[in-house]
């Protein structure tokens, strides 16, 4: 029997059973990232970059000199740099793993290696030595994993099946924010209990658990081998192709000032709040970098709630387009940066900022970018001509790698300003982004699609 049909015959609750060990193993990559993003910038300004154990680290002389270009910098400030070009690079590697796939190794041998670089490198955190090492083997193995991942959830589903592959699509969803809400938990409670390094190594520890699903799945994925062959010449694009591949690039660059203030909340956030916000409970103090948990519990919460409130504006025909909620969700983005603001504002003791303002900010920012970044991903999926869609879904991706290495730099500014002056700098960020798409929405939106709202 064909291999691709024997998947399909093999289900469990309506469907492939392929999906589950996807999903699974692409949920300890996401518990990977998020756990790393927790802890990174904590533990440098902490630990790591003290001088007797920042003098340990291979390279990370030549790195700071690098940096350093503009003048000496503070710890925080170097630490968050770091974290902008780690966790950027993580979204521009998927395009090298898809690359190797395709034409070396196959999607499911670039998986296998991808999670084995993963658990080499949270290992390799347990020692200052091999920090920047650590952070390579980690860039590489979550863009060898993440697209091609992705691409075998597709794999399994017959192509005129769009429903039952959209569902599935839900499915291994759930599974990353599962994973992006459970890592900082786990990693940042063992950190408090057993140290940093401990933090890192149960991230290993899960990668190889995930390494064994994903070899028990195998006969439930089908088989795969890298392009070998002449691929037929693709048909050249028309002038109404090349004008959407334009205007999706657009939209895509509007999605930065998004991916600038988002994710400052997983770096300078976490620093911001072991500083400034009351952490105290009747339980005792919980650990800082359990709100980088926050704002996947909020998008998890909120997914449920805006299918249902998107449904009852689309029967009421007042269902927004996709440009305005791109535009909607950079605007929710700007006012849980300016919650931070509104809460530092006025005071600068340790300590001193309830964690009410923080708690609402985190999960507010969930809603937020349930609001603008599948909306992203699904318009570029139905807009782009059917020839360049998994090029222009990787270039997507491009838009994070280049926020979050942004970010860096902006967060780099931290020390230097007052912290509600900070976050208010972070909230105007995207609101100028915000009202240049609320602003041109129709134009971009009639460059998509004749009809559009």
């Amino acid at each position: 029997m064909d291999a691709a049909k024997q998947v399909e015959m093999d289900t469990f609750a309506g469907h492939p059973k392929g999906l589950y060990f996807l999903s699974f193993t692409e949920m300890w990559e996401r518990f990977s990232f998020y756990g790393m993003s927790a802890l990174l910038a904590l533990y440098m300004v902490k630990e790591l970059l003290l001088p007797l154990n920042a003098a340990q680290v291979l390279g990370l002389a030549t790195l700071r000199s690098v940096f350093e270009f503009r003048g000496a910098m503070s710890d925080l400030a170097f630490a968050s740099i770091i974290y902008g070009w780690y966790a950027g690079l993580v979204y521009f590697t998927p395009i090298l793993g898809g690359w190797v796939a395709d034409r070396i190794l196959g999607a499911k041998r670039t998986v296998m290696v991808g999670v084995l670089l993963m658990s080499a490198g949270h290992l390799a955190m347990s020692f200052y030595q091999s920090f920047l090492i650590a952070l390579v083997l980690l860039i590489l193995g979550s863009g060898f994993l993440k697209g091609n991942i992705s691409a075998q959830v597709g794999s399994l589903y017959p192509v005129d099946d769009e429903s039952r592959r959209s569902r599935g699509f839900t499915i291994f969803s759930t599974g990353i924010c599962i994973g992006a809400a459970s890592g900082p938990f786990v990693t940042g409670l063992v950190a408090a209990l057993y140290g940093w390094h401990a933090g890192f190594a149960v991230a290993a520890v899960l990668m190889l658990l995930a390494l064994a699903a994903y070899v028990l799945g195998q006969r439930h994925l089908p088989d795969d081998r890298p392009v070998g062959r002449k691929r037929e010449k693709a048909q050249p694009l028309s002038p109404a192709e090349r004008r959407r591949i334009l205007v999706l690039l657009l939209v895509i660059i509007l999605t930065i000032p998004a991916e600038i203030a988002y994710p400052m909340f997983w770096s300078i956030g976490i620093l911001w709040v072991d500083q400034y916000v009351n952490l105290q409970t009747m339980w005792g103090e919980v650990p800082s970098s359990w709100f980088a948990s926050a704002d996947s519990i909020g998008a998890i919460a909120a997914a449920p709630l805006l299918i249902s409130f998107w449904a009852w504006q689309s029967k009421r025909a007042s269902e927004p387009g996709s440009v305005t909620k791109i535009g909607i969700g950079t605007a929710i983005v700007a006012f849980s940066a300016m919650l931070l603001s509104i809460g530092n504002f006025g005071t600068s003791a340790p300590d001193s900022v309830g964690s009410g303002w923080a708690i609402a900010a985190w999960l507010i920012m969930g809603l937020a970018w349930m609001y603008y970044w599948p909306t992203t991903l699904a318009l570029v999926s139905r807009c782009a001509p059917a020839s360049v869609t998994a090029t222009m879904m990787g270039v997507a991706f491009l838009s994070p790698f280049v926020g979050h290495t942004l970010a860096g730099w902006v967060g780099s500014y931290f020390d230097q300003m007052s912290p509600s002056a900070f976050w208010a700098m972070d909230a105007g960020i995207a609101v100028g982004g915000a009202i240049v798409i609320l602003l041109f929405r129709e134009r971009l939106a009639r460059g998509l699609e004749p009809d559009a709202d």
